[in-house]
């Protein structure tokens, strides 16, 4: 069973920046990272594949950016410039290539931005 598991959430001050990490069990052709926050629904942040083709949802605006070492099963999301609206839970996500959604899950990390 494929195995998704976040880290280097935190809190943080506005302005700030943290980078998160998700290690997976397995290689996995699609990693992505979502978040949710408070009383929304989960949104898609960026994924990235295992050939480093990148999409990001508009709201990233530049400030985040997602990386991936494929040699150790790894995907970053690198967050810059944080405000107190980028306080939620990230969850690394993860499908293959014949997926049409997001099948794998970690169990979520908490980013909070102190004004």
């Amino acid at each position: 069973q494929v195995q998704l598991v976040e880290s280097g959430g935190g809190l943080v001050q506005a302005g700030g920046s943290l980078k998160l990490s998700c290690l997976a069990s397995e290689i996995i052709f699609m990693m992505g990272w979502y978040r949710q926050a408070p009383g929304k629904q989960r949104e898609l942040i960026a994924g990235i594949t295992t050939g480093g083709r990148i999409n990001y949802s508009d709201f990233v605006k530049g400030r985040f950016t997602i990386s991936r070492d494929n040699g150790k099963n790894t995907v970053y999301l690198q967050m810059n410039s944080l405000q107190p609206e980028d306080t939620a839970v990230y969850y690394c996500a993860g499908k293959q290539y014949y997926d049409r959604d997001y099948k794998y899950w970690g169990q979520g990390t908490q980013v909070t931005v102190s004004s």
